[in-house]
């Protein structure tokens, strides 16, 4: 097992799917349709490859928790539905990972809640990702009932920074100072 291999794979295909020229959103509606017709959406096929090497990687993933934390979120932020339902599930994976590592899953935590400051700041994640992210992760802790409260603790937790720094993102352009304050009095 050759980490720095497995390391450059996920950097270099997370890079090429979150690249600014193939976010299809952004475009016409023109030259979308154009685009998906031609090509498809090249960023889920990199991304489904990108889910079945995970859960390829065997007792091999914990050598890639915290550090493709933020890498996956950034990823699974691409607002792509099909590409979210199929990526998130990765999320959960990390977790149980860690959990059956070390009885906790703290590293992952610490870095997933650091990593979405940064993505929303930069204008990445909505409502429905939310939703999307909440629905999948307590789907899969169904599965696992000794971890199960700690998921739904941690969603609970990553919901509410959420929703506290999307309401955070929309406020910064409100004209009212007291919206702003009263905003970041609240994520604080």
């Amino acid at each position: 097992f050759n980490l720095q291999l497995w390391n450059n794979y996920f950097h270099l295909a997370v890079a090429f799917i979150t690249q600014d020229s193939l976010q299809l959103e952004n475009f016409s509606h023109a030259k979308y349709n154009k685009i998906q017709n031609k090509y498809g959406d090249m960023r889920c096929l990199v991304g489904f490859a990108i889910r079945d090497m995970w859960y390829k990687l065997g007792q091999n993933k914990i050598c890639f928790i915290p550090g493709m934390v933020g890498p996956i979120l950034e990823m699974t932020l691409i607002p792509e539905v099909e590409l979210r339902k199929a990526t998130i599930p990765i999320f959960f994976d990390m977790m149980l990972c860690e959990y059956q590592r070390t009885g906790e899953f703290r590293k992952f935590e610490n870095e997933i809640i650091l990593k979405l400051d940064h993505e929303v700041e930069g204008g990445r994640g909505d409502e429905h990702y939310m939703q999307l992210f909440e629905s999948i992760l307590l789907e899969c802790a169904c599965q696992y009932p000794g971890i199960q409260n700690l998921v739904e603790s941690f969603v609970s937790l990553v919901k509410g920074l959420l929703e506290k720094l999307l309401d955070y993102r929309t406020v910064m352009n409100d004209e009212s100072k007291d919206n702003r304050m009263s905003c970041t009095v609240n994520l604080l």
